[in-house]
């Protein structure tokens, strides 16, 4: 997997090195659950904090449409 260049708002959640897609929704999921991130009751949906609605551009969307954002935010 080649490692791609994350911009300023992917980097704030997932850290700055350049990392393969995979890594970035892994440790995208990881900053979710760990913030308690998932809609309660269809989990999923993801309620977006601060720096995830900076990454997503709204304040919630669903697992499947949440890949499809990270393009944006990778090079």
């Amino acid at each position: 997997m080649k490692a791609l260049t994350l911009s300023p708002a992917l980097s704030a959640v997932v850290g700055d090195k350049p990392l393969p897609r995979t890594e970035i929704v892994s440790k995208l999921w990881t900053y979710i659950k760990s913030k308690g991130l998932q809609d309660k009751i269809n989990k999923r949906m993801i309620n977006a904090d601060d720096k995830l609605k900076a990454v997503f551009g709204k304040a919630q969307v669903s697992m499947f449409e949440m890949a499809g954002l990270i393009g944006k935010h990778v090079k």
